[in-house]
């Protein structure tokens, strides 16, 4: 990348027209796209992980409309720029004893992956600043002022209701599997198989809203990888075991266009995929957590009738939004790293290379494996398209629940939303009951409020709750058979009341206006005072890296957060850089303690300064490290100047 190093001061200088410059893009690039008229888009493919893109594809599962005004069954939408070529490499990857035109058969697996045979873990990461103010609705559900159709808040519930209420819209799932013991090609499953189970209780673990910076308003396959990657370190998912069962739904905001899915070539509405594709646009994303795998969840509603507007229900503003979010999320389940899992690799089939769900996309309420509303009970009623059944031959908006060998159900009675004060004592008494009757259960519960804890004999959560927030918990329900139940629900602590938290801000020398470190420590001649990066307020800010060499720069403080209180990290932030495109090559990582709350890069450069927050009040009671560390590499220099720096407790 290339320039030969100089002093910072003199860079900086060197750098300001760049920096116009990089406005005037950003300008251009933030511009919305043109919106694609339902003549010109493409179905709502939701597909196959950019597999067979119009077709489910290429971890694109790309439900095709054969509904929409403008298009025909002859002329298949959605085909991506590379699932012409993973659609060959599946049709020519094996053959297998198809017992009919759609039937699936097993791909062998990828990284001995092929599908989600646990309770999965749903993450939905809001990506960028363009969805607007965050706040909590009376559902504990994050909510957006830049979402005016509800479209977040729809993708929280439907992801809590799975499972829940009796459906048996997702129990299709339950026929697929994986393991040594099923063999490639094989179009069913052995006794002995890894099978997806009923996903019981919901399957909503996280909601992260990603505002560090503003979405791109056309990101590739490779950034959202990216995301994918950065949304598994937030939520702790650190080894390839934790991320074994975890899908990462990348929801792009209103405006924005990622991965073309405008394009009236592409044809697509949603897809899924893994990091580790090599087809992604911008190619594969480097994951040290083992594969991840994501989805792209446009914004879809923007599309109108092409994307599924009103394919269901009238007006039916989010019909198109939940289809494709359920499609892509079936497909994964059955073909986790495409296309390892149960694909179509029937020669001269129009579905080869089709998933699950692209096999049944797009077909209209009424009429067999047609569209329909599924009731998840309190979480509401949402439209579902059906995926297909190798074990009826068919398009199955219901299935029966197969528990190959149990004969027992567990049931957990969903409690609802719970809330409580920090401070405060509180108690849940959790209800389940066995289909076999005079079975003693076992319970175990994650995502608790920190002090809750539940009887693992008699399902009580009881407990002091330590910390404020808002937390998605699960409790499972086991008999002596192995025989389980899960039900997931919300639990928000509020700080106690009474004015046992003293409002305060706690960082010392919060400005640097001292002109020294203390009580910062700091690597040597960070506090600077130089006008070529100017301060944000007064005179003095902490200037790291800039060197345009390999170079680390540093700055920690250790607080003490007091237990009950609500603490916001705030801080002015100026990115500086020379480097160009969309790749991070210089960071600045935020760290709480060992945990990274924040990640920034030279992608995030911008002129001015942005003021960033973080909520650390799950360290109430605790003491705190935080640490801004920028990490430099060989060429091209990337300036991180803080200023301004807040830990406000209240």
């Amino acid at each position: 990348m290339g320039s030969s190093p100089t002093t910072r001061s003199a860079r900086s200088t060197a750098f300001a027209g760049i920096a116009s410059l990089a406005l005037a893009v950003a300008g251009l690039a933030s511009a919305a796209p043109a919106q694609a008229s339902p003549a010109q888009a493409s179905p709502a493919v939701s597909g196959q992980a950019h597999h067979n893109a119009a077709l489910a594809g290429s971890g694109i599962s790309n439900e095709f409309n054969p509904y929409s005004s403008a298009l025909t069954q002859s002329a298949v939408p959605g085909m991506k720029q590379y699932a012409a070529k993973k659609r060959d490499l599946i049709a020519h990857q094996l053959q297998a004893a198809a017992t009919g035109q759609q039937t699936l058969s097993y791909g062998g697996g990828v990284d001995g992956i092929g599908v989600q045979s646990g309770h999965s873990k749903v993450y939905l990461v809001f990506y960028g600043t363009q969805w607007g103010t965050r706040s909590t609705d009376a559902n504990g559900n994050a909510a957006f002022t830049g979402d005016s159709a509800g479209a977040a808040q729809a993708a929280q519930n439907m992801f809590k209701g799975i499972g829940t209420n009796g459906e048996t819209w997702s129990a299709d799932l339950t026929q697929w599997c994986d393991g040594a013991g099923v063999a490639t090609g094989a179009t069913s499953c052995p006794a002995n198989a890894n099978f997806v189970p009923y996903q019981s209780g919901g399957v909503l673990s996280g909601v992260w809203y990603d505002n560090a910076a503003a979405s791109p308003s056309g990101a590739t396959g490779h950034q959202l990888g990216v995301e994918a990657v950065n949304a598994a370190a937030h939520f702790g998912n650190t080894t390839a075991a934790s991320n074994r069962d975890a899908y990462y739904v990348i929801l792009s905001p209103h405006g924005t266009n990622p991965d073309n899915y405008q394009s009236p070539t592409q044809g697509y509405c949603a897809w899924h995929d893994w990091n580790g594709d090599t087809t992604l646009t911008g190619g594969a994303a480097s994951s040290p957590y083992g594969d991840i795998a994501f989805s792209n969840q446009p914004y879809n509603v923007d599309m109108g009738s092409s994307c599924g507007v009103g394919f269901v229900n009238s007006p039916g503003t989010l019909d198109g939004w939940t289809m494709t979010l359920g499609h892509e999320w079936h497909e994964m389940m059955s073909d986790q790293n495409p296309a390892g899992g149960w694909t179509n690799h029937v020669t001269g089939s129009s579905y080869n290379g089709q998933e699950n769900s692209d096999e049944c996309a797009w077909l209209k309420p009424g009429t067999t494996g047609g569209a329909a509303n599924v009731s998840f009970g309190p979480f509401g009623t949402f439209a579902e398209q059906a995926s297909w059944s190798n074990d009826t031959n068919s398009c199955a908006i219901t299935h029966a629940i197969l528990t190959h060998g149990s004969t027992n159900t567990v049931t957990v009675t969903n409690p609802g939303s719970q809330s409580g004060t920090v401070g405060t004592p509180g108690s849940l008494q959790i209800s389940a009951s066995d289909s076999a009757g005079g079975q003693s259960l076992t319970y175990t519960a994650t995502g608790l409020p920190a002090g809750l804890s539940i009887n693992s004999s008699t399902g009580l959560i009881t407990g002091t709750p330590t910390t404020a927030g808002t937390y998605n918990a699960t409790v499972t329900a086991t008999d002596s058979t192995s025989a389980s139940g899960s039900t997931s629900f919300t639990w928000t602590e509020a700080t106690s009341g009474g004015g046992t938290c003293t409002a305060a801000q706690l960082l010392g020398n919060a400005g640097f206006e001292t002109g020294t470190a203390a009580p910062w420590t700091t690597t040597s001649g960070i506090v600077d005072n130089s006008t070529s990066e100017p301060a944000h307020s007064g005179s003095w800010k902490a200037w790291l890296d800039g060197y345009g060499s390999a170079h680390t720069d540093s700055a920690s403080q250790t607080v003490t957060i007091p237990a009950g209180c609500k603490a916001t990290l705030s801080f002015w932030l100026h990115v500086d850089t020379a480097e160009t495109g969309s790749t991070a090559y210089d960071k600045l990582t935020v760290t709480a303690n060992s945990t990274t709350v924040a990640t920034y890069s030279n992608v995030n450069a911008a002129t001015g300064y942005a003021q960033k927050t973080i909520d650390l009040s799950a360290y109430a009671g605790q003491s705190v490290t935080l640490k801004f560390n920028g990490v430099e590499d060989s060429s091209l220099q990337t300036s991180f100047v803080l200023d301004d720096t807040a830990l406000n407790v209240s």
